[in-house]
């Protein structure tokens, strides 16, 4: 938890010595306005002995009788054998008036008022700097998950990251801004109010203490039971966040599949757990109100019991034991106030756990600050290139090298897990390779900024995915200042243009999150409209065709032929037909390369080309 408020800003933490210094303030006006009834009780009482002195019995009403109030002074008392704190006490009898209630009564709204407002300020301060604080890890994490390589993203999960950024940083902030309101202000009321009762009788400062004793113990008794059960909770978030994207993104299968039944019972079994864990947190925090309802009624009855026995002996009075039970009060809502803290701290410190796991993750892709000078453009080359996903498994890229010069299209086509996809993730460095090095330009991929790579390199995935706002929106992804002939010129390209000059609002026709409101096709000519838009000198599709009819695959193709003839193109595709005049083509089988050259040289030399050209197409279309 601490760990976070490295975040905190300079101006944060001025602010918070600020709110501190304000929370004195309150404790010293609220503990003012205890002084404050007690002197009003005191003030009433006197009056109603001045006005009914029989009360104070018969000896002294004799004297009153004989002085007057006006002669009951020090020495008037000392004459008779009064002295000290008795006489004092006298004294204040016949001064009382009216007045002395109401200039307490003044001061105590007074106090009232301070205390209020400084209370409204300390809970603006808090919620603002827990605010920030938030606003910061918030935009860290998000910063920190766009550095992820794709293994970071898989170790962690889509919906854990969700989580993390989400309802970890929302529970660190609620704490956070409880603990600015209450951890300095709790035990400074608490301490203050306690010194006050112990200066006054050692017997009820037992009697508080003892109830603070029970109430400490109850409350560790409690954290020992939840804390464990914090853990697992935020990992059921997780899993349940996970299960309900998971069938949210494959609603349309699961309709499809009719399986509504079976995708509900895998729901309901991790929302059941989920709710069997905050069930039972929220029985044993239930137990908290109870108990420390019980002890504050307890600290009551002793303070009554034990304030009647002193007043008997005449070592106190009502007023007094009414302060002693105004300052009893204050030191129980203290340690509840403290208790809420305790309630919400462990939670919190999982979610800081959670956080700080991000943030403080070393991301296997690191670029450096400067990059190499080349004259070169559009050059793609692999030496040697292996790669595992992970350290110790075996390697599902092997040795696999070949060049590409600029303008120049290179095609890899290969059985199902054969690893096309990973080699083409290997050039924008969605992985980096574990041994070889894969070079643009004749320089290293790992010697590129970010800036440069993301420049040089324009990717389709395979499964083509559109954001939420405008055809137009989608299309200027990399630049939202793109002029809008360039924006048409890459939807022409693309053949795009066609079913976007339909739509009502044309170009800026909406588009919904994940491009649910247009079909498959549509969908992929517009992402290769973003990459063509992008002006990459190396456009990399990965099985970007595969959504496309032949007579589009074909067109697209041609277009970019004949619209984007010095850019480099990367093509994976599971179609002969797409490849066939692709300058060089490389077959995979099993993380390796079997197979290198044109069309009509893998037909004669490559086994693999030749049954999966004959798979689709006749020996006369192959020209066999």
């Amino acid at each position: 938890m601490f760990k976070l408020y490295k975040n905190l800003r300079a101006k944060d933490w001025f602010l918070i010595i600020f709110l501190t210094g304000l929370t004195v303030l309150q404790v010293y006006f609220t503990m003012t306005l205890v002084d404050q009834v007690q002197a009003i009780i005191e003030a009433i009482t006197y009056l109603d002995y001045h006005n009914h002195p029989e009360k104070l019995g018969e000896a002294f009403s004799a004297f009153i009788s004989a002085v007057g109030w006006g002669g009951v002074t020090s020495d008037s008392l000392a004459a008779i054998g009064i002295s000290g704190e008795a006489a004092e006490r006298f004294v204040k009898m016949a001064t009382a008036t009216v007045g002395d209630i109401w200039k307490c009564g003044g001061l105590m709204l007074c106090y009232a008022l301070l205390s209020a407002l400084t209370q409204m300020v300390v809970g603006f301060i808090a919620s603002y700097v827990a605010s920030s604080l938030t606003t910061t890890i918030r935009s860290k994490v998000y910063a920190k998950i766009n550095e992820f390589s794709a293994r970071e993203i898989n170790e962690f999960s889509a919906a854990s990251l969700i989580t993390r950024a989400t309802n970890d940083v929302q529970q660190v902030q609620i704490t956070n801004v409880m603990a600015l309101r209450m951890v300095v202000a709790a035990p400074i009321t608490a301490i203050w109010a306690i010194a006050k009762i112990h200066a006054t009788s050692m017997e009820l400062t037992v009697a508080v203490a003892t109830s603070v004793i029970i109430s400490i113990v109850a409350i560790a008794c409690i954290m020992a039971a939840v804390l464990p059960v914090f853990k697992k909770t935020q990992k059921l978030t997780d899993d349940l966040n996970g299960v309900t994207r998971e069938n949210l993104t494959g609603i349309r299968i699961v309709k499809a599949y009719n399986a509504e039944n079976y995708v509900e019972n895998k729901f309901e079994n991790v929302n059941g757990d989920f709710s069997r864990m905050q069930l039972f947190t929220s029985r044993v925090m239930g137990l908290m109100s109870p108990i420390m309802t019980l002890v504050m009624n307890g600290v009551s009855l002793a303070i009554y019991w034990i304030g009647a026995s002193l007043i008997n002996n005449g070592t106190t009075d009502y007023a007094t034991v009414t302060s002693f039970m105004m300052l009893a009060s204050q030191i129980i809502m203290s340690f509840m106030m403290l208790m809420m803290m305790f309630v919400l701290f462990p939670r919190a410190q999982v979610s800081a756990e959670r956080i700080n796991k991000v943030l403080e993750s070393k991301s296997d892709i690191i670029y450096p600050s400067e990059d190499e000078k080349t004259e070169k453009t559009g050059e793609i080359e692999f030496d040697n290139v292996s790669f595992g996903y992970t350290h110790g498994q075996e390697d599902v890229l092997r040795n696999i090298s070949f060049k590409v010069h600029k303008g120049e299209t290179v095609a890899f086509i290969g059985a199902t897990g054969s690893g096309k996809t990973t080699l083409i993730n290997l050039i924008p460095r969605l992985y980096d390779v574990t041994e070889g090095s894969v070079k643009i330009d004749g320089v290293d991929v790992k010697d590129m900024t970010e800036e440069t790579l993301c420049k040089k390199v324009a990717v389709v995935p395979q499964k083509g995915l559109l954001f939420s706002g405008t055809v137009k929106d989608n299309i200027a992804f990399c630049n939202p200042e793109m002029p809008f002939e360039k924006i048409e010129r890459a939807a022409k390209i693309a053949e795009a243009d066609g079913f976007i000059n339909e739509m009502p609002e044309k170009y800026n026709a909406p588009i919904s999150q994940g491009g649910k409101n247009v079909s498959g096709g549509q969908r992929q000519r517009l992402c290769i409209a973003r990459a063509v838009a992008a002006d990459a000198e190396i456009l990399v599709f990965d099985d970007s065709f595969s959504a496309l009819d032949y007579k589009t695959d074909k067109k697209v193709r041609e277009n970019l032929a004949a619209e984007a003839k010095g850019v480099t193109k990367v093509v994976v595709a599971q179609r002969i037909g797409t490849i066939m005049d692709a300058d060089l083509i490389v077959v995979l089988e099993d993380g390796k390369a079997v197979g290198q050259g044109k069309h009509a040289e893998l037909l004669k030399n490559c086994e693999t080309y030749r049954e999966i050209a004959l798979s689709q197409l006749s020996k006369e279309e192959l020209g066999l």
